[in-house]
């Protein structure tokens, strides 16, 4: 059986990966906060990173397959195969949306962006072309370094991420007169590509204990079942991504457009910190929880934990003078921009209890195989933040920001009580 000690040690590389990820947001927004044009520049950054996530979701569960199917050296090569045709069509999708007609559709007709935004953005949105690949890439790898427990190695290449984000774009912002979405979108599609290969490297003795197994003459994967595993996370990526560019389409039609667009990115960068910790802890879950959830409640004992430590450290900054200092001299906000930021955030302290919660229950389900399940959840998220948005935007004067810190809320909340409800099915029936 597993200990609590046992799934602690397991979750502190992979939450200071996540931890590091995080922070990614933070400094990117606060150098571009420090350039010329900040608040065009801050939402041109934020909708061009929420509609490159949008079509790089297809790659985001090739972590958590990688972690359930790679069993053997035939799943293996069979993963990292279908691997490679995802990753293609994702920069397909994005080489598309980068032809200027096209994207003229999506940044105007679609989102119905403020030219000065859609315009400044175009530029910062092409530097991403390779940032789904290399993403899809580097959580194939990752996949096969947590199923065989060096989570550790995950950590050091976020670092290697990190460090070569910073220094491009500390590079950038010294050594060039590139707009802040461009200095923003650049470096971090330089680290993603470091991080992926550091990875492979990192990742070759793990490639080389797959390579020298022996064969016990089973089939291994099909793509069929390698779909039917990783469709419906895929297709709950690529609805939970929807959500910014959603929001932007809502909040450009709200008041204080620009001024929204340019903190949503900010605020939601911020919690994301604190909410890192519960999105690391999917993976825990899959890895540890066991075939028949035999290990379930040594996960949730953790996650209880994280769940209180995370929430009274955020609300102990939301609700006190700290988050305004935190957003001017961390962020670089303007105290115009800073105040327009403060409620929204404070409405957002519930997110990293929901975090873990959804990641817990989540893993439940998936190592359970019922992933159509972990769909739905999402579909019920996106369309409760849809209708929050629709009524809020119509009936009332809620600025954008503040109109779309509920909207996240209530979603959130909707999609994770039914997690509970599904995994309770689960939990009750072994």
């Amino acid at each position: 059986m597993v200990t609590t000690r046992d799934v602690v040690r397991f979750w502190i590389p992979l939450s200071f990966t996540w931890m590091m990820m995080s922070v990614e947001g933070p400094i990117l927004t606060s150098f571009i906060a420090r350039l010329p044009f900040d608040k065009v520049n801050l939402a041109a950054y934020g909708v061009a990173v929420a509609l490159a996530m949008f079509i790089e979701s297809p790659v985001i569960h090739l972590l958590s397959t990688s972690v359930a199917l790679a069993r053997d050296r035939a799943s293996m090569i069979a993963l990292r195969s279908f691997t490679y045709r995802i990753n293609a069509l994702v920069t397909l999708g994005m080489a598309i949306v980068s032809i200027p007609w096209v994207y003229d559709r999506v940044a105007y007709d679609m989102i119905h962006l403020p030219t000065d935004v859609a315009t400044i953005m175009y530029t910062g949105f092409v530097c991403m072309i390779p940032w789904p690949a290399a993403i899809g890439y580097r959580r194939f790898y990752q996949g096969l370094l947590i199923r065989n427990g060096k989570t550790r190695l995950v950590a050091y290449g976020t670092v290697v991420r990190l460090l070569a984000m910073l220094s491009s774009a500390l590079a950038l912002m010294i050594g060039s007169d590139l707009p802040g979405v461009v200095v923003g979108t650049l470096s971090l599609t330089i680290g993603v590509m470091c991080e992926a290969i550091a990875t492979r490297y990192m990742v070759k003795d793990v490639m080389h204990m797959y390579e020298s197994a022996v064969e016990t003459g089973g089939v291994g994967l099909t793509t069929t079942e390698i779909v039917r595993f990783w469709l419906p996370l895929a297709a709950t990526s690529a609805i939970g991504f929807a959500v910014m560019p959603m929001l932007a389409f809502f909040m450009s039609r709200a008041p204080d457009a620009l001024a929204s667009l340019a903190v949503l990115p900010v605020v939601d960068s911020f919690v994301f910190f604190f909410r890192s910790f519960g999105f690391s802890y999917q993976e825990v879950g899959i890895a540890m929880i066991g075939d028949r959830q035999q290990n379930y409640r040594a996960v949730r004992a953790v996650g209880i934990r994280i769940i209180i430590g995370t929430t009274l450290i955020l609300a102990c900054i939301a609700f006190t003078p700290l988050l305004g200092m935190i957003y001017q001299s961390v962020f670089g906000l303007r105290q115009e921009l800073a105040s327009f930021a403060l409620v929204p955030t404070m409405i957002l302290v519930v997110l990293p209890s929901i975090a873990v919660a959804y990641s817990l229950y989540r893993s439940v389900l998936i190592t359970a195989r019922q992933n159509v399940k972990v769909t739905i959840s999402t579909a019920l998220e996106v369309g409760g933040i849809a209708l929050t948005m629709i009524i809020l935007v119509t009936f009332t004067q809620l600025n954008g920001a503040l109109s779309a810190a509920f909207a996240m809320a209530f979603g959130r909340i909707t999609s994770t009580i039914y997690l509970k409800w599904s995994a309770g099915a689960i939990l009750t029936s072994r």
